[in-house]
């Protein structure tokens, strides 16, 4: 079983990430694709510590020790699946702003050169 407070701390977990997620939600600064991801994860975190039962059977399942570190497996599993996913966003848009950098690079260098894109062909 997993101890009280655990679950405690798990539904206030998972309701305070559903506060923070819905501010930044109506502030615009969270795209939608990442606040799926957080109600998500808050909901999982709710159900776990709502239905302990689960976290038990699945812990027992896979061979843990206790429910408790079944529960923060899954925990640093998403969290890690988190950062991999914002790692290969922030790697696409490394190249992205180079790319723009290099082609505003050429466009200024034409305009000093006075051609035009055409010319320049």
């Amino acid at each position: 079983m997993i101890p009280f407070q655990l679950r405690l701390i798990l539904v206030a977990g998972a309701l305070l990430a559903v506060w923070i997620v819905a501010r930044q939600i109506r502030k615009n600064k969270m795209l939608v694709e990442d606040a799926i991801f957080w109600m998500v994860t808050a909901f999982v975190l709710v159900v776990l510590a709502v239905f302990p039962g689960i976290a038990t059977s699945l812990a027992q399942l896979l061979g843990f020790m206790s429910p408790a570190n079944f529960v923060y497996l899954v925990v640093i599993a998403l969290l890690l699946w988190k950062a991999f996913t914002n790692s290969a966003e922030i790697s696409r848009l490394k190249a992205k702003v180079t790319e723009l950098a290099q082609e505003i690079a050429l466009a200024h260098m034409d305009e000093k050169d006075g051609r035009t894109d055409r010319e320049s062909r």
